[in-house]
């Protein structure tokens, strides 16, 4: 029989923004399933509250709607965390979109700084106000950036996403500089994950895409779960700063996509 993985989690607060379906969901599912209670958003109610019910109901999970660059939706899920919950230990800075595919000299202005105001400047809203709320005042508080391959280096098609990933990467050491020994701050940077956010990387070929990845296959949102757990955990407790590739071996084999 095997044993349950331990509660590290016991105990702790985590917002997990974007967490209606994949990596968000399942990353809030990893949290509860080793003791924490979580408060989710996304910017339809439906699936969050059918997100809620499937982590065990209202006793272990909150769902807060709204936009991830919203500030005053921010404010108001923070404050119903403390409030549910009595606390802040964890936050996963999980939204992101990408509404630009092409060359990024073809994309909008306005595209570009909505795809920044909500991959990089909501994390940074987001974090800011967590402080503020008390992320920090008890040990062992982190944050985890969600950011990705495509901001380690050129990623066309989706080079105004890459952009913006490479630019949390460069916060998330910022934060860690800025907010230690308080908080930790760290950062996930997957390759394609099976999820309907990456569904154009790969559907349709997937086979052909899982090619180029020496493990041989894409990614599970468990996979990224599992490393985002890790980094907002007490066994990364002498890790702040850094990003953590999860990608099958793909940036050895010299590709991204």
């Amino acid at each position: 029989m095997t044993a349950a993985p331990p509660a590290r989690f016991g105990g702790r607060v985590a917002v997990v923004t974007g967490a209606s379906r994949g990596i968000g969901l399942a990353v809030a599912e990893r949290l509860v399933a080793e003791g924490a209670r979580v408060v989710l958003t996304g910017r339809r109610p439906e699936p969050l509250a059918d997100a809620v019910r499937a982590l065990g109901g209202d006793g272990v999970a909150l769902a807060v709607p709204g936009r991830a660059d919203d500030p005053q939706h921010a404010e108001a899920t923070l404050a119903a965390a403390v409030e549910r919950f009595g606390r802040l230990d964890v936050l996963v800075n999980n939204a992101g979109i990408n509404p630009v595919a092409g060359p990024v000299t073809g994309a909008s202005p306005e595209a570009v700084a909505k795809t920044f105001a909500v991959n990089v400047t909501a994390a940074l809203d987001w974090t800011a106000r967590a402080v503020t709320a008390g992320l920090g005042s008890e040990p062992g508080a982190a944050v985890v950036n969600m950011a990705s391959v495509a901001g380690l280096r050129p990623s066309p098609p989706i080079g105004v996403y890459g952009v913006t990933k490479a630019a949390l990467i460069h916060l998330t050491a910022q934060l860690a500089v800025e907010l230690a020994p308080r908080v930790r701050v760290n950062a996930v940077a997957p390759a394609v994950v099976r999820t309907a956010f990456a569904r154009m990387l790969y559907e349709g070929r997937e086979a052909e895409a899982a090619r180029g990845y020496p493990l041989g296959r894409l990614g599970d949102p468990a996979d990224v779960a599992a490393a985002v757990a890790f980094l907002a955990g007490d066994d990364a407790a002498w890790i702040t700063g850094q990003t953590l590739t999860v990608d099958g071996g793909l940036t050895l084999a010299g590709s991204l996509a």
